[in-house]
This record gives C-alpha cells, structure tokens and sequence, in this order.
C-alpha cells in the first residue's frame, strides 16, 4: 500500500506500483531475499526498551480503530523496506490477525479523567504497535523456511503514477491510498480480483484526511455487503469512518474534516465512492466518461438538504455551508453536522477492457483544470514520454500549478491498459478476463 507521507517529503511524493508479467516474477524471486534482509536487520523481536521501527497512531485507539491503524504500520514499514507488494499485504494480514486473536485486555486503558464514561473500549497504541512488530518478526521467521502459496501467487499488476505537493499551503493535509492487494491485506478468498485506489482532501488539520486515509478501506473489506453490493459497502465505510472519527475529534479535541474519493475494482467491474469536492474521472478509448457529480454548497439538492436541517448557504468568497465550509459532505468537520453531511453518493459501471485509465484528485487540481482537458494533457505527456506513464501525474500538478492553484494538490492515475496501447491506434477492445 503506498500511501502519502508529508513528514517525509513535506512538499513532494511520487509514488508508483507498477509491473510486468516478467516482474512479477522477478518479485516472487526477491521474497527470499527480503525476508532475510530482514531478518538480519532485526536478528530478534524487540526488547522492552529497544526503540519501535515506526510512528505509534497516538495513544490509545478504539477497538474498532485497532485492524486499521496495525494494518497501516505493517503495510508501512514493509513498503518502506521495498518489500514485494503482495508479500506486505500477506505478512501484514498475518501478522495483523495473530494479534487480534489474543486477548487484547493488557492493552486496555481507562479513559481520561474528564470523561465521565468511554463508549467504546480504549487500548494502549504504542503496546499494541510493540506487540505487533513481534507478531511480525515471527512471522517473517516462519516464512523465511517456507513462503505460504497464497504470498507466491502471481497477482495482476497495476500502473499508478501518483503525484503530491503541499504548494503554496502553509501544511499538507492531503492523503492518498494505493492499495492493488486488497484481497491480500485483508484475507479475502473468493474468486473477485480487488483493487483500492483513493484521494482524500484534508482541511482544517490532517487529522481526518489521515484517519479516512487508513480506515476506509478496512471498514469496506469487512462489510458483509461487500461481495453483492460492493458500492454499498463503501457507501457504509464512509457513513462509518465518519461516525469513529467523530467520536475520536471528540474525545481528542479535533476539528478537522476531508472530503475524500475512492475507487475500487472488483473483477470486471468499477465502484467508486466520494464525498465532497474531490472527483475521479475515467477515460476511455481517449473520451472523458464523467462518473459523478462532486458535492458542494450551491448544488440546489445540497443547498434544500442543509436548510431543511435549520442550515444555509451563503456566498462569500465562494458558497459555503454557514458561512465557513466550502464543502457541504466531508468526513469529520464535528461542529458542523449534520449540515456538512457524512454520507457519501457512489456509482458503479461495467468494464469492458476499452478503458484507458482512471484519474483522481483533489480540487486543487479540478478547480483548474477542466474534465475535457484531462485526456488531451495525458496523451501529451505519453508522446513525449514514448508511452511511458511513470510521471504523467507529476505532469498533471505542474499543470495544475501553472494554471494558478495555490491549494495542496494530489493527483493519481491508475491505468487500466498499458499506456504505450494508448498511443496506438484503437482496435476491437478485448473483454477483460
């Protein structure tokens, strides 16, 4: 899972899973030499005292908050090791699960003394993050003997170009999610390929931006929806997502919010879920295909929901919901609901094998860049390039910039064919497999 890292990089992170057949086998070959790279880093679990090799979520965490939050460290540290995409998604899922089968009550907290109750079941981060990475030398150890089949089975190789930059805010409060293992991280064993793609746009603070980053998906992979009605799963971890992050900006003082799109490829077929102002556009045989229509204060349905429920719209600079969001859905924004609404909208189409790639980003690049502009701006880029789509993403900000946004701007591409096929000329597409 490749995932935006400010802290990082404050202003710039390009990010790409990518892949041929050929590569794909190159990987399974690299499994071995991860493993004991690995190993001999880290000869033996950590000690009491021995430092943690990543960032402890802050300190204490909801039970609902904990598969999430232990699946992002995983996923993390493993990516930053370089580890074979599919082989971070097993080791993370195995590593993730041995721990929340155990009797988590050490790791229980009291609540705060100013609460007068918790309604949920607070546990200590930086134990469960220590114990974790003992679940994972552990595994990593067993695996170093013999690798499980399902970590050694090829997996469908994706080309996303991502590219992100803070501009000329004073923070970053953007996130993305690339996530081509869904199945894999999360265990899921029936017969449909899955592929998680997202762009959340953080305002007022990177809490929730980061919060929808890393819970979201996990939310989704577990509703019993998922397999029949993959859209209303996502619609559900939204509803969700909103629902813990608001008791969390409770309990923590927060009150930041992020609108948020996201894209999930189940088999041969496109979901794709948003609230807010952030959008995903597809592209197909060179056209653009708009799937969805961002939510913003003056769309006449948004403005009647909001004062129906005792709010209103007014502009200032720009429409804003009570005089202060310019977004009328988001994920958190505490003081503001139930006008700015959690609920998220989604769409879902066939694919056919004719499409060309997917684009999702934030406003700071919508609110300059026109949906017609999109396909011409790529294709552009792919000529140049001889129909390599590695940077096309970093093309696409410079653009954005140079059109004048000032905003944190995220874009990804995720394509859905090999982008030098793009450059030739349009056959009988071949049905998806």
């Amino acid at each position: 899972m490749k995932t935006s890292d400010p802290a990082a990089a404050p202003q710039d992170a390009l990010g790409m899973a990518s892949g041929t057949p050929q590569q794909n086998s190159q990987k399974a070959e690299e499994t071995p030499s991860f493993l004991d790279e690995l190993l001999r880093d880290f000869p033996a679990p950590l000690g009491p005292e021995s430092p943690l090799p990543w960032k402890v979520p802050g300190t204490m965490l909801s039970q609902e908050e904990v598969e999430g939050e232990l699946a992002e460290l995983a996923m993390g540290f493993l990516s930053s090791r370089s580890a074979p995409p599919p082989l971070a998604a097993c080791l993370a899922h195995e590593a993730v699960s041995q721990l929340l089968q155990t009797d988590l009550s050490e790791f229980r907290k009291l609540p705060e003394q100013e609460e007068e109750e918790a309604p949920v079941t607070l546990l200590d981060a930086a134990g469960l993050a220590r114990s974790l990475f003992d679940r994972l030398w552990e595994v990593c150890s067993q695996w170093q003997k013999q690798v499980p089949v399902a970590a050694r089975v090829p997996q469908r190789q994706w080309l996303v170009s991502v590219h992100a930059i803070r501009n000329a805010r004073r923070r970053m409060e953007d996130r993305h999610v690339c996530l081509p293992a869904f199945n894999l991280l999360f265990g899921l064993s029936d017969s449909v390929d899955r592929a998680y793609f997202a762009v959340f746009d953080g305002h007022g603070g990177v809490d929730a931006a980061r919060y929808a980053s890393v819970h979201v998906h996990a939310v989704a992979a577990h509703r019993p929806e998922l397999p029949t009605d993959p859209a209303g799963a996502l619609r559900a971890a939204f509803r969700c997502t909103d629902e813990m992050f608001l008791w969390k900006a409770r309990r923590e003082r927060l009150q930041s919010g992020t609108t948020g799109v996201c894209a999930l490829v189940a088999g041969n077929t496109l979901h794709v879920a948003w609230l807010g102002d952030s959008q995903v556009v597809l592209v197909q045989q060179g056209q653009v295909v708009k799937l969805m229509e961002p939510h913003r204060p003056e769309r006449q349905d948004e403005k009647d929901r909001i004062e129906a429920l005792g709010g209103f719209v007014s502009h200032m600079d720009c429409w804003r919901v009570n005089g202060t969001l310019a977004v009328s859905r988001a994920i958190g924004d505490v003081f503001q609901k139930p006008y700015v609404s959690g609920e998220a909208d989604t769409a879902s189409r066939a694919l056919t094998g004719s499409e060309d790639y997917l684009l999702l980003a934030c406003d700071g690049f919508f609110d300059v860049v026109p949906h017609q502009e999109v396909a011409g701006l790529v294709q552009s880029h792919l000529v140049g390039q001889q129909g390599s789509g590695l940077r096309v993403a970093e093309e696409l900000v410079a653009a954005a910039r140079e059109r004048g946004s000032h905003d944190n701007i995220t874009v990804m591409v995720v394509f859905l064919r090999e982008p030098r096929d793009l450059l030739e000329p349009e056959t009988d597409a071949v049905p998806r497999s």
